[in-house]
């Protein structure tokens, strides 16, 4: 490890962790304020941010990469404006610092208080999506912590912009601009160094890929919580309703194919292929959607690909399904549970039963009935923004907003009390 990337990382850590003890003490007001800033700051640095946004564009091209991908880096007026849109959202929504918990009067007179409180240092790995900066940003201030971003070389340009953006916003109100720091160097090394900075870090979230998720989860020290990798189903009932699935089928899989709540396999019961099948597939195949199918489905499509099982496990993130045919609920749930990511997962059916047995069944952050997966969003469930969507089950599940970037403190008070 070179001594410069060490220094960055490291320089950074320490003035972020010096940052957090100040943030401890921001009033609700002096918060919100800043973020008031940060909303009013985007806009007006917004011709900036797009020149530099641009150039991540332009060089996403040169190196090939796919439109989905290409599409999460894009920012235009429109995404701008909706971030800036979305901080206004975090600033309406109650602060969770302080919160009371729980209290306990003792007999003895001692009170015993659980309060949330701020987790303190947040580490941020992520990739492609620039909007991840902001969003990120504005959630640690919010909740009282400081951030450590470290983004992706696709969208060097855009995050530095970003950021830059941020720290004139919380310049103007006089407010720590060390909450929010942003690791230049986006090599390898400067992840892996992030990986075992226990002494400064107290929370560590990967936000991208299966491989970026599951190499931060195998080599970092610092507390991880995983996030994001989307291998997401839909199942298709004997008893579901075609005008329901169709629209749910293309929603989830095209409205934006490179998130991680768009589904990549679909499940259909024997029963509903038989009378639906052909027309459904032909529906997905004209959407320009890219199918590898079972036996059953490559005979009854036969411009569709052999699925294999590295098909069934893959987050192509892309214009890309696998269907696969099934006799039951049960094989349903046991296929989604050996190949799925505890992500977001749809019933589409009118039998109760089998809704009751596939909910409960699944093992996911989040469960669906005839509703589109493209819902699992921090916006969408009313957090304004998110930091991310956790499939792991310590210590929050789902899409993580305020409460999730908190932890707990007994506050205890008494007037003299001895333990006896």
């Amino acid at each position: 490890m070179s001594t410069a990337i060490e220094n960055e990382v490291i320089y950074k850590a320490k003035l972020a962790k010096e940052a957090s003890l100040e943030m401890q003490n921001k009033t609700t007001e002096e918060k919100n304020t800043a973020l008031l800033a940060i909303a009013e700051q985007l806009l007006i640095d917004q011709a900036f941010i797009l020149k530099e946004n641009a150039k991540d564009i332009e060089y996403g091209h040169k190196l090939g990469l796919s439109e989905s991908i290409i599409d999460r880096l894009m920012l235009n007026p429109e995404r701008v404006k909706a971030m800036s849109d979305a901080i206004h959202l975090v600033i309406d929504l109650p602060d969770p610092i302080g919160e009371e918990l729980d209290r306990i009067n003792k007999d003895n007179g001692l009170i015993i208080s659980k309060r949330r409180v701020p987790l303190g240092v947040l580490g941020m790995i992520y990739e492609a999506r620039p909007n991840v900066t902001i969003d990120a940003a504005t959630l640690s201030l919010k909740t009282g912590n400081t951030v450590l971003l470290r983004g992706s070389s696709s969208a060097k340009h855009s995050n530095m912009a970003l950021v830059t953006s941020i720290h004139q916003a919380l310049k103007r109100v006089q407010f720590p601009q060390n909450a929010v720091l942003l690791i230049e160097d986006t090599s390898r090394e400067t992840a892996k160094t992030l990986f075992n900075l226990t002494e400064y870090l107290d929370l560590l979230i990967p936000r991208g890929g299966k491989d970026l998720i599951d190499l931060v989860v195998r080599e970092a020290s610092v507390p991880v919580i995983e996030t994001g990798a989307g291998n997401c189903h839909v199942f298709v009932d004997a008893t579901a309703k075609y005008d329901i699935v169709r629209p749910i089928v293309l929603n989830a899989k095209t409205h934006r194919p490179s998130v991680c709540n768009a589904i990549e396999s679909l499940l259909i019961h024997d029963e509903f292929f038989n009378n639906y099948g052909k027309e459904l597939l032909e529906t997905v195949s004209i959407a320009g959607v890219k199918i590898y199918g079972d036996e059953k489905v490559c005979k009854v499509f036969p411009t569709a690909f052999k699925a294999t099982k590295e098909h069934y496990a893959k987050e192509f993130s892309d214009l890309i399904i696998s269907v696969k045919t099934v006799n039951s609920v049960e094989e349903a749930i046991a296929h989604i549970n050996q190949y799925g990511t505890k992500h977001s997962e749809c019933i589409v059916s009118e039998t109760s039963k089998n809704v009751e047995q596939f909910l409960n069944g699944i093992d996911a952050a989040v469960v669906y009935h005839n509703a589109s997966t493209r819902f699992t969003d921090g916006f969408e469930f009313g957090y304004g923004a998110e930091i991310g969507i956790s499939t792991q089950k310590l210590h929050v599940r789902g899409p993580m907003g305020l409460p999730a970037l908190t932890t707990t403190k007994y506050y205890v008070n008494g007037d003299g009390q001895i333990r006896l």
